[in-house]
């Protein structure tokens, strides 16, 4: 019977001292873990979008935006090695604040004929601050003339406008030659 006893006693021990460490292995575990490769934070810093798309839209406020290398992008989500491109494309997404009256002062320009545009597939970091309700508009003719074409820069993409909240959401790639 005292040899049970002595059991139970140890038994208590190891159990008392190996839970707390047990627990404190898994949280350490835990912290240490790598985030999802894919998961990507919004920029919120205005100095590279106004710089940007200042002759376009003015200054921007309240922006959340991601600004990446596709090249770089696309060559992480493939596991199978391949030749540098020697052009570079930088690809410039997100959703920003213009200044009161902006957005309708831009879709009224009888030059540029703005349509319903919804928005299609915007990056899981950006949807936070995306609002479901916005009635987005874009115009082609619009896009061609916003950003003209550098002597090293070759744009292409979309500028969508909600006139009620005076936002821009914008996808735009420039391709550096």
């Amino acid at each position: 019977m005292s040899t049970q006893r002595g059991l139970g006693s140890r038994r208590r021990l190891l159990l008392g001292l190996g839970a707390p460490l047990l627990l404190g292995a898994a949280g350490l575990g835990y912290a240490m873990w790598p985030e999802e490769e894919n998961a990507e934070k919004a920029r919120t810093d205005l100095a590279p979008l106004n710089r940007r798309f200042w002759t376009a839209l003015g200054d921007v406020s309240d922006a959340h935006w991601l600004g990446y290398s596709i090249d770089e992008h696309e060559s992480e989500s493939n596991s199978a090695r391949s030749v540098p491109s020697p052009d570079s494309r930088m690809r410039l997404v997100g959703v920003a604040h213009l200044k009161q009256g902006t957005a309708n002062r831009i879709m009224s320009d009888p030059a540029h004929h703005f349509e319903v545009g919804p928005l299609v597939g915007p990056p899981a970091a950006l949807k936070p601050y995306i609002p479901s309700s916005a009635g987005w508009k874009q115009s082609v003719t619009y896009d061609k003339v916003a950003l003209e074409e550098g002597l090293d820069v070759i744009p292409s993409g979309t500028f969508r406008f909600d006139g009620i909240r005076d936002l821009v959401y914008f996808d735009y790639v420039f391709l550096y030659t």
